[in-house]
């Protein structure tokens, strides 16, 4: 459960810290107070979106921080590490900053927004005062009773079914063009072939080309380096070259070595020298030999490299590419030239993806058929305890419309049908239900859909919106219900929602110095029953309001003590 949450700097709350109990608490105050911003602070700390025009004038950053503890073993713990402490708290901290950037800490680990999420949906669930409109939009309808119908892993099974035959699908209608349309194709494909062949393009050569019309580009220089480096090594008829003195200068001390270490140890290294001398005069003369440049040859380079750059404008950005490119259009040519084949061999493999997606696709039908009949009989029931037993709930089957009957979602269409009033037929609920109606049963709903996970809170902000009367009696009644088995959270206008909480908040705005502040007070039994004498009348309080309001108290009181020995 939440336990503790710490706001700071969120719009007219400079610093608040609230602790919430296990069961029902309530949040009441004026319009304007700043309760939808405690609800903001609890969506940011569990991943939700966030602006950062939520941080206060004047500061620097706002500050989220909760406290969550009694929590089961969780998914996202075994997937992403981390837990709760020694203690078996879990902080979870959130720093809106100024230039939109978050930093989301799980008990002092960094940790992403995205992952926050994943985690904050296995925490909490934020009910807020226009779910009711979902009601509104049918395509709604399916995701709930999968909700409620736990079909996730028949969903799996067909969508992956469905995948495989929507891809066989496109690879046919690829492939299906008319006569002139498959013509026109192979004409310009059998074209790209021929003029890629004929190029006799091969891997790397356009490198090997560049670094050849280069060395010829410089022939001239290159041959009269070379021709120098010769010269100065190996010298002509009329001068002596390096290695030739080198050779000479050790002849002339070789026979002085006998008569002195030092000139032997001179005669060594000259001996090292002219054969590295010799070795290098070999080398030039290699090299120079080895050039060969044909009369010719640098025009049919520079003619073979434009070649290569033409078809490059063409069919790709080196010769690599443009290879890729022509073993492609001879595939598409193929495909095209033998397409009766393919597609025939296609349309049968089609044909056993239907059969499996259907067979997939009926389980999927009849576990949701089974649920809706559930569902209906739990809605029912709740809101009975809502105070509408005359209304019938009824869940409406349609196969899908399209030349299959089917998309990635399944065979069915969904609706959710109610008659409001007895002798009045079942009609689209979007069409019939008031805002009261839609509040109850979206309540009801989620009382039933939260029985299958295992979120141990619920937030419910403003879901009594067009409810009054005997109506808010009962859905306090409800959530009081919901309350023994999961930690509730309720902003709230009615007075018989407040009254039954077992911890009751009052959020107060003010201002100081110029600023405007909200304050979260937890309310004694006094200080209750002059919040809910205000919920009743208004800001004209009396004794005889702040009576009604006691005795709404202690009705509320027997209520839960019944609902106790009940349980």
């Amino acid at each position: 459960m939440l336990s503790l949450l710490h706001i700071e700097n969120i719009a007219v709350i400079e610093s608040a810290d609230i602790q919430f109990d296990k069961g029902f608490n309530a949040l009441t105050g004026e319009t304007g107070a700043g309760k939808s911003i405690v609800v903001d602070a609890i969506g940011a700390i569990i991943g939700e979106r966030t602006s950062r025009d939520l941080i206060r004038t004047g500061a620097r950053s706002a500050l989220v921080n909760a406290v969550f503890t009694g929590l089961p073993p969780l998914a996202w713990f075994q997937e992403n590490g981390g837990g709760p402490d020694e203690d078996g708290n879990l902080l979870i901290q959130r720093e809106i900053q100024p230039d939109g950037k978050n930093v989301c800490r799980l008990n002092g680990r960094l940790i992403t927004v995205a992952q926050l999420r994943q985690l904050g949906r296995q925490l909490l669930n934020i009910h807020g005062q226009h779910d009711g409109q979902q009601l509104l939009d049918e395509r709604c309808h399916l995701e709930y009773l999968d909700g409620f119908g736990e079909t996730g892993a028949l969903q799996e099974e067909y969508r992956a079914a469905f995948g495989r035959f929507a891809v066989l699908r496109r690879e046919i209608a690829a492939l299906q063009m008319d006569e002139a349309e498959k013509a026109r194709r192979i004409d310009g494909l059998e074209f790209q072939i021929t003029e890629l062949e004929r190029a006799g393009l091969k891997a790397g050569e356009e490198e090997v080309l560049t670094e050849r019309r280069n060395l010829l580009r410089n022939a001239g220089k290159l041959i009269e380096a070379v021709e120098g480096a010769h010269l100065a090594l190996s010298g002509d008829e009329e001068r002596e070259g390096a290695a030739g003195l080198i050779g000479a200068a050790e002849s002339s001390l070789h026979a002085a070595a006998r008569l002195s270490g030092q000139v032997a140890e001179l005669v060594d290294r000259l001996t090292e020298l002219r054969c590295s001398a010799d070795d290098l005069a070999e080398q030039v003369r290699d090299l120079r030999d080895g050039f060969d440049f044909e009369p010719g040859e640098l025009d049919e380079l520079e003619s073979r490299l434009d070649v290569i750059y033409r078809l490059k404008k063409k069919y790709g950005d080196s010769v690599e590419e443009m290879l890729d490119y022509l073993e492609r259009c001879r595939k598409e040519l193929d495909e095209i030239q033998f397409s009766s084949d393919t597609i025939a061999r296609l349309e049968r493999d089609l044909g056993k993806a239907m059969e499996e997606v259907r067979r997939r696709g009926e389980a999927l039908s009849r576990a949701r058929r089974e649920a809706a009949k559930a569902l209906e009989e739990r809605i029912q029931t709740e809101l009975a305890q809502l105070d509408m037993p005359k209304v019938r709930f009824q869940v409406e089957f349609r196969p899908k419309a399209g030349e299959y009957a089917m998309d990635e979602t399944g065979l069915d269409e969904v609706q959710f049908l109610m008659s409001a009033n007895v002798g009045e037929d079942l009609k689209p609920i979007q069409k019939i239900a008031s805002g009261g109606e839609l509040a109850r049963i979206m309540l009801a709903l989620k009382n039933v859909l939260a029985e299958n996970d295992q979120v141990g809170a619920l937030v419910f902000d403003e879901v009594d919106t067009g409810v009054s009367g005997r109506a808010a009696q009962k859905v306090a009644e409800k959530l009081a219900g919901v309350a023994r088995t999961k930690q509730v959270l309720c902003v709230t206008h009615l007075p018989q929602l407040a009254a039954m909480a077992d911890v009751h908040f009052s959020v107060e705005k003010g201002e100081h110095k110029g600023r405007t502040f909200t304050e979260v007070e937890r309310l004694s039994r006094e200080r209750r029953m002059e919040e809910l004498a205000r919920l009743t009348s208004g800001e004209r309080i009396t004794g005889a309001t702040l009576a009604a309001a006691g005795e709404l108290l202690d009705s509320a009181e027997r209520f839960k003590r019944a609902l106790t020995q009940q349980k």
